[in-house]
């Protein structure tokens, strides 16, 4: 494992793009309603980001992947390419942004409602995003990464719902996905896994179903769904670990945890 430390002046360029970033869902967030497209949604977004923003959309092109962002709808756990579907009335939908802003990476995502959610949806949502702060909130130098996905495996369970496992957060700086893995669930043939230590960057991003855990990827080679139809969640920061606990770098103006 290659764990790339970052300096203050690193840490700076990563604030900047994790601002861009969070900006780009605080400007979608009132775009998102019933008979609106996903295609439309990234078309805005990608927009924003190379003619306001001055900045680059991670995703587009990377490995292949044909849009600026990625819109996940209801039963689509990660990576939906944006198209031609056109949101409903109580659909749920992930968008998940990556900007890069000279030379480094901000990346989050979040979840937002169309319309009314059933009482199931917003729960699921909802739970999300407390998994995902408990998760943040076990990050300070001397933790391990698996006291991250022990939190967040433990509450979610306690919820009654399930930890996909195949997909996971990631470090992240001058390239898009680095070192080290951040597991979801505590994984116990890797036990503790890596102490946390200043400087060290990554996202933690919990994808939750409703229903079982396991996942299926579609023949496009991206979008990944439920296997059991159910719905499913995600949320999304940068976190930097810092000399006293951590940072999130993926907040909008005013904007807190």
């Amino acid at each position: 494992m290659s764990i790339t430390y970052k300096t203050p002046e690193q840490a700076d360029k990563m604030r900047v793009a994790g601002r861009l970033a969070a900006d780009v869902l605080k400007m979608i967030g009132p775009r998102v309603r019933a008979g609106v497209s996903t295609d439309e949604l990234d078309r805005i977004c990608h927009q924003y980001i190379v003619e306001v923003q001055g900045a680059i959309p991670a995703p587009l092109n990377y490995k292949g992947f044909p849009r600026s962002i990625c819109t996940s709808v209801n039963n689509v756990v990660c990576h939906g390419i944006p198209g031609p579907k056109v949101l409903k009335d109580g659909d749920i939908i992930n968008i998940d942004i990556t900007v890069i802003k000279d030379g480094f990476h901000g990346d989050t995502s979040r979840m937002f409602h169309v319309g009314e959610p059933t009482v199931l949806a917003r729960r699921l949502v909802d739970v999300t995003y407390a998994a995902m702060k408990l998760g943040i909130e076990m990050v300070k130098p001397g933790a391990y990464l698996g006291d991250i996905g022990r939190a967040i495996q433990r509450y979610v369970e306690s919820e009654r719902f399930s930890v996909v496992r195949e997909y996971c957060g990631h470090g992240i700086g001058e390239r898009f996905h680095e070192d080290p893995q951040v597991l979801h669930y505590f994984d116990p043939s890797r036990g503790k896994g890596e102490e946390l230590r200043p400087g060290m960057a990554f996202t933690i991003e919990p994808m939750v179903n409703a229903g079982q855990r396991h996942v299926r990827l579609l023949p496009d080679g991206w979008t990944v769904v439920t296997k059991d139809r159910t719905l499913s969640a995600q949320w999304e920061h940068t976190i930097l670990v810092t000399d006293t606990g951590f940072e999130v770098m993926t907040l909008a103006e005013g904007d807190t945890l």
